[in-house]
């Protein structure tokens, strides 16, 4: 299967971009909406790319590259009742709620706003520029990848 891309959203001020390039790797915990579960749970394999995105951050932007390092497996914070993420529902032998492993792979050379990407030709139907798009978890064309790469990596 070819290589698949993603972005990731995260606020700087939960888990910053800054903290996986000193971490090195992260599980990608607490995603608690099903569509992007289930591009996780589904869709993202080892050595596929991602876009680190600071979500409500002044300004907004793309600041990372990722891969990601471990698939999908179960998201602990959904057993653990002082989480912000515990999920009574959910069954240790059929786990709700699903994560994968990231690791740091760079950083960009100048963070991409989502002004910028905005304006950027090839990224008009990014899904992260579409009105009302708010998942965490959200796939990336192979073109938009390299436009982005081009843009923020060299």
């Amino acid at each position: 299967m070819p290589k698949r891309y993603w972005l990731l959203k995260s606020e700087p001020e939960d888990y910053p971009f800054a903290k996986l390039k000193k971490d090195g790797r992260v599980g990608w915990t607490g995603v608690r909406n099903y569509q992007a579960r289930n591009s996780m749970r589904d869709d993202m394999k080892i050595g596929d790319g991602v876009l680190f995105y600071h979500s409500n951050a002044d300004p907004s932007a793309i600041v990372g590259i990722a891969e990601v390092s471990r698939e999908s497996h179960s998201d602990p914070t959904q057993f653990e009742k002082s989480s912000d993420y515990y999920d009574p529902k959910a069954k240790r032998e059929t786990p709700t709620w699903m994560m994968v492993e990231i690791k740091y792979v760079e950083e960009l050379k100048r963070p991409l706003s989502l002004e910028e990407l905005r304006a950027t030709p090839g990224l008009e139907k990014m899904l992260l520029l579409k009105r009302g798009m708010r998942l965490s978890v959200q796939p990336v064309t192979p073109e938009e990848w390299k436009i982005i790469c081009d843009a923020g990596c060299r």
